[in-house]
């Protein structure tokens, strides 16, 4: 019964996500703000490590308080998963992610990745933890593929057409869902195998996810507009929140889902998040580039996923 909650609680707080990242992207670029994210998420890390290594320091079994990880318990192929989730879960993802958002708006990557995902992770898992394959599902599968090509192209062809001026938005939007379920794959992975290390590992994908786009940042000559915007009320509002509520709660929640339920059922509670965060851009008043062929492309896909749920 909590993880549900935790669900329902974790797509309005990711509902939300995108029209944040909308409104800072009026005085940040894509990627200094995804560094300003996982500046603070490292933050609050490590101020908890230092605040249960004083508070332990004078007891002689610190594993006790169950507050340390033993990383000897990492094999070299645990900590290849964990290099590649902090890639495909926050260095590649928020590049795509926040990118698609400033150049057609919040609706459609939140469409996007929150129903097409749901479809991705439940055909990886019919590989990867030998779910079964109905003809149920397949009948899904084929109606959720008639509805992405509507929730994608919005019936015009020439929205994914290479001269299409939307062209490279909706691309990085489409690519985002598919990133998503490589990265709930692999936590996945970690998860089953080390069901007690949750936080650790959301503690580890941090970390290297800062390094990661710490070098996307330098390397494409952003740190500047980084260093300048440390202080901006209004980002770092939008920062903390994107930290603090999404990722570190947020993520805990998706990666308890994923350990706890099926993969696709805990997927199913992402129909919610693109309808909220529509509803939340039209309140804000934010500019989208969205047709009503998007929205019924969606409820298909909602439909098709439903499908391929059910008992």
């Amino acid at each position: 019964m909590i993880v549900y909650l935790l669900l329902i609680l974790m797509v309005i707080t990711w509902s939300f996500s995108f029209v944040f990242v909308d409104i800072a992207l009026e005085f940040i670029s894509p990627m200094p703000l995804a560094l300003y994210r996982f500046v603070i998420v490292s933050l609050v890390f490590f101020i908890i490590d230092i605040f249960f290594k004083i508070r332990h320091r004078n007891k002689s079994n610190e594993s006790s308080t169950g507050k340390f990880i033993d990383f000897s318990k990492f094999s070299k192929k645990d900590w290849l998963y964990i290099l590649l989730v902090s890639i495909f879960g926050v260095s590649l993802f928020f590049f795509l992610q926040y990118n698609s958002i400033a150049l057609i708006g919040p609706s459609i990557p939140a469409l996007f990745v929150c129903l097409l995902a749901p479809v991705f992770i439940t055909i990886f898992a019919l590989f990867s933890f030998n779910e079964k394959l109905t003809l149920i599902k397949i009948i899904g599968f084929i109606i959720a593929s008639i509805g992405a090509f509507f929730l994608v192209t919005g019936g015009d062809m020439s929205t994914l057409a290479p001269s299409s001026p939307n062209f490279i938005g909706y691309l990085f939007a489409l690519l985002t869902p598919l990133i998503w379920s490589i990265y709930t794959i692999f936590t996945k992975k970690l998860n089953l195998k080390h069901p007690d290390s949750n936080l650790h590992i959301l503690k580890l994908i941090a970390y290297l996810g800062m390094v990661e786009l710490l070098i996307f940042v330098i390397f494409g000559g952003e740190f500047m507009n980084f260093l300048q915007n440390l202080f901006n009320p209004i980002v770092l509002i939008c920062a903390l929140y994107l930290g603090i509520a999404c990722y570190l709660f947020g993520y805990y929640a998706w990666q308890r889902s994923q350990k706890e339920l099926k993969s696709s059922k805990g997927a199913s509670f992402l129909y919610m998040e693109p309808f909220l965060t529509l509803l939340f851009s039209f309140l804000l008043q934010r500019t989208d580039i969205i047709m009503l062929g998007n929205i019924l492309g969606g409820v298909v896909v909602l439909v098709a996923v439903l499908i391929i749920n059910y008992k």
